[in-house]
């Protein structure tokens, strides 16, 4: 990347200019804003500018590539090429998640791709709004911890496989300083910033392959599938020029995964896909992405169920809990209080809102409206009926989990429409939408 010193051959104005007007950001200008913005001399007004001409006029896949190598440059970037067991060098493969509500298939997966022979270094952040964070997740057990250095990241990729933690600050912090200020002024929804955002870190963190899975429904942040289906292709574009082979699925998230949302009621349901059971549409992508990442890895010819069945990913995910200071066998927390919403009327469940129970789910607490608010590990939504399920008037719908009774009414009130109930069978789609490659 060119190295912009000279400060009065920009100034944020016109490169604010640029974007309102329609044109493309010249290398330069981006080098220059993105350096200038994390390093408090572009103003946070004058960013908020920039973001929001780019909401509106888009950028060009050279730009996009340019905005994430700028934001990558602003830090770190990790380098695992030195991985080693038993004197092999080890191949590293992670995924991500766009985001959706009751999505806790990190969990199983992390533990099930490092089973045969894979390292998995996973780089979570912590949920905001109505999407859950892995890191919450985790957190509800006892003893867990987030926060590791390189070298116990290192060393625990080197002895189990997998590891789940925080992002380092020096980690694409361009990233970290812009995400914030968009999320408060109405900038999220732009693919090129949220393309960018997500593989400027994943670039950075050193991975030498890349599984995305990007959702799509009223759960997701891409409520339809073009724009999920350009927001897959830009971000492999972007893995795949930057040396991280990359692959997407589109999957759905017009419905909750599994039958929980909320921290310690999705840890317990990782535990029963572990355990070779689990709702089967968690399990369905759980094994669909396991077998991209294996693919990726060089591994084929493998089932993945496999090692849920035979007890080997659970092997693997016990011990990686430990490596990270958690107890595997203590108990989980529990809420002290509980609250059952019933079904109106009976008959055949044909959809649910998975927007409204992952609003329910943070107004029981298990999520935050700010980053660094505490979140309550025993809060959330417990869901009883699936779509395509038939159920009888006044049979409990959903289970509302919380520390505080009082939350009951706002989570009520968000499910009230949540689900929709019709008198014929309803045939479910699978999770898994299509597989997004270079070119597809």
């Amino acid at each position: 990347m060119t190295d912009v010193a000279v400060t009065d051959v920009f100034d944020a104005v016109s490169v604010i200019a640029t974007k309102r007007d329609g044109g493309a950001l010249s290398d330069a200008q981006i080098d220059w804003v993105v350096e200038a913005y994390t390093a408090g001399e572009v103003a946070d007004e004058q960013m908020s500018a920039l973001a929001m001409a780019i909401v509106i006029n888009g950028m060009d896949r050279h730009e996009i590539a340019r905005w994430t190598e700028a934001m990558i440059a602003t830090g770190h970037r990790m380098d695992f090429s030195g991985l080693r067991r038993a004197g092999s060098p080890l191949r590293t493969v992670d995924k991500h998640s766009t985001g959706g509500v009751g999505d806790k298939i990190t969990l199983p997966l992390g533990p099930l791709v490092a089973s045969y022979g894979l390292a998995v270094p996973q780089l979570s952040g912590r949920g905001l709004g109505h999407t859950g964070g892995t890191l919450d997740k985790l957190e509800s057990i006892p003893g867990w911890r987030a926060d590791l250095t390189t070298a116990e990241m290192t060393a625990a990729l080197e002895k189990v496989g997998a590891v789940v933690c925080a992002a380092g600050a020096d980690l694409a912090p361009a990233d970290r300083k812009l995400y914030a200020l968009r999320d408060v002024t109405a900038t999220v929804e732009s693919i090129p910033l949220i393309a960018s955002s997500i593989m400027s870190k994943k670039i950075a963190e050193g991975t030498s392959a890349l599984v995305l899975d990007v959702k799509v429904g009223s759960g997701a942040f891409m409520k339809t599938e073009p724009d999920a289906r350009e927001l897959a292709e830009t971000m492999v574009a972007l893995g795949h020029d930057s040396g991280v082979d990359t692959v997407a699925l589109l999957t759905r998230m017009d419905a909750p995964l599994g039958r929980t949302a909320g921290n310690a009621l999705e840890v317990a349901e990782a535990l029963e896909v572990l355990a070779g059971g689990g709702p089967a549409d968690v399990v369905e992508l759980t094994l669909a992405l396991a077998t991209e990442m294996l693919a990726l890895g060089g591994i084929t010819g493998v089932d993945p169920a496999d090692h849920l069945a035979d007890g080997t990913a659970m092997d693997r995910w016990r011990a990686m809990i430990r490596e990270q200071g958690g107890d595997p066998d203590a108990p989980l927390p529990v809420a002290a209080h509980t609250e059952t919403v019933t079904v109106p009327a009976g008959g055949v469940i044909e959809s649910i809102d998975a927007m409204a129970v992952g609003v329910a789910a943070w107004r029981l607490g298990a999520g935050r409206a700010r980053q660094g608010e505490p979140v309550a590990a025993e809060a959330g939504v417990v869901i009883h009926a699936r779509p395509g399920e038939t159920v009888a008037s006044g049979a409990p719908m959903f289970t509302l989990h919380a520390a505080d009774p009082s939350r009951f009414a706002g989570a009520i009130a968000a499910l009230t429409d949540a689900v929709r109930v019709g008198d014929h069978t309803v045939e479910i789609p699978h999770r898994v939408i299509d597989r997004v490659t270079v070119g597809s």
